[in-house]
């Protein structure tokens, strides 16, 4: 941390070191007036086409939240409703300080329109599962989305082992071996998921998977709640991430993830907030403090210090996505950047901003939002192409229609 400017063109950091170092002219000047610049936060695990769930369907626990709410609604929806709400869930975002999910829902085309639009980035990840999608079709979309855009990146992956057969898997898994790519799923989010594939293959759900390739390049899991030390040395083995979910779990009772465990095994820790449907409200500032919050009602006070959950907001999101220059500021990297108004009482005194970010912070004090050099929100007003009222309107019509 120091005082200085950042020079942003082209949508990239050109410039960053001490104040009067860098010559104008410059399109805009902004004077942050001691507030603090810092890597936006990615949100590594969401469904943003769930915003029309949001307060709908609640205090079920996840099967039952699935069979008898999401996937009948979720029947309902458009490919142009799917991109009015993920327009509205990217608007969330940006009030949090995110500059980039890490999104698996359907319509992808769709998710990566309303992104290019509004100027946000995204990373898409395959859903394919028994009730629709193919490895061709994932592989079509690698092919498609990898090249689309530079604001949006592809992942492999599958909605999760309880929803696909085995001859989908070992298809996906052959992929896998054909790109040499990593590999991404719901990974044992709830006991009665790990106890179903243990039923089902004598094998508990990460090792499962593994069995059939599907992580010979790495890759990751969303959750990863109930997860058995043999479990996390084929993690450290493979070289995995895990993305925990805290609001979400907690809200679903899906339990805790063991976070502490995982950092003390040195495996990646990466943060999602998942779909407005189980997780109402997309705050990151929630995230983190549950994050390091529910840690330590386990493992003691000591647990999970503030500065390493930076690091999972920041830093180990974005390598997840598969945006490694969206890791940190630096010459060179993408000019994807948050301000944060430090001049708020809950920001006050300045003992130490790092932790005070994590322990007091809110979307209160998202200042500003940049994404590859421009400015999408601004003192809580959005520049992403399109009256936020229209949005709003929108996403209401769609639930008023539904059955």
């Amino acid at each position: 941390m120091f005082e200085g400017e950042l020079v942003v063109s082209g949508g990239r950091i050109v410039s960053l070191g001490a104040s009067g170092g860098a010559e104008g002219p410059f399109d805009r000047e902004v004077d942050c007036h001691g507030n603090l610049i810092m890597p936006g936060f990615k949100n590594a695990h969401t469904h943003s086409g769930m915003t029309f769930l949001r307060s709908m369907a609640d205090d079920l626990p996840l099967q039952r939240w699935l069979t008898e709410q999401v996937f009948p609604k979720e029947a309902q929806l458009t490919p142009d409703d799917v991109y009015v709400l993920t327009k509205l869930a990217i608007m969330e975002y940006l009030t949090s300080g995110i500059t980039m999910m890490f999104d698996m829902y359907f319509a992808r085309e769709s998710i990566a329109q309303a992104a290019i639009d509004t100027g946000f980035r995204a990373a898409l990840v395959g859903c394919a599962n028994d009730y629709g999608g193919s490895a061709q079709e994932t592989a079509d979309e690698y092919a498609k989305f990898s090249k689309l855009n530079p604001l949006i990146s592809y992942r492999l992956g599958f909605h999760a082992e309880y929803t696909s057969s085995e001859p989908l898997m070992r298809d996906l898994s052959e992929l896998v071996q054909q790109l040499k790519q990593p590999f991404y799923t719901h990974l044992n989010e709830t006991r009665a998921e790990v106890e179903h594939c243990i039923a089902h293959s004598g094998m508990r759900t990460i090792e499962y998977l593994d069995s059939l390739g599907l992580f010979n390049y790495g890759g990751g899991g969303y959750h990863c709640v109930h997860v058995s030390e043999r479990e996390m040395e084929i993690m450290q083995a493979r070289k995995m991430s895990v993305i925990t979910c805290p609001g979400s779990n907690t809200k679903l009772a899906s339990g805790v993830a063991p976070v502490y465990e995982y950092l003390k095994r040195g495996i990646p820790v990466a943060i999602g907030t998942d779909g407005a449907a189980s997780n109402n409200c997309l705050d990151f500032f929630r995230e983190m403090f549950l994050t390091t919050g529910l840690q330590k009602l386990e493992h003691g006070a000591e647990a999970v210090d503030a500065i390493d959950v930076l690091a999972m907001a920041c830093r180990n999101g974005a390598y997840a996505c598969g945006f490694d220059d969206c890791d940190y500021l630096a010459v060179g990297k993408q000019a994807d950047l948050i301000l944060i108004d430090l001049q708020q009482p809950n920001m006050q005194p300045l003992n130490n901003i790092e932790k005070n970010i994590v322990y007091s912070g809110s979307k209160q004090n998202v200042a500003l939002v940049m994404i590859a050099g421009k400015v999408l929100y601004e003192k809580g007003e959005f520049f992403i192409g399109e009256d936020p009222a229209r949005i709003y309107a929108e996403a209401n019509r769609i639930i008023r229609g539904m059955k």
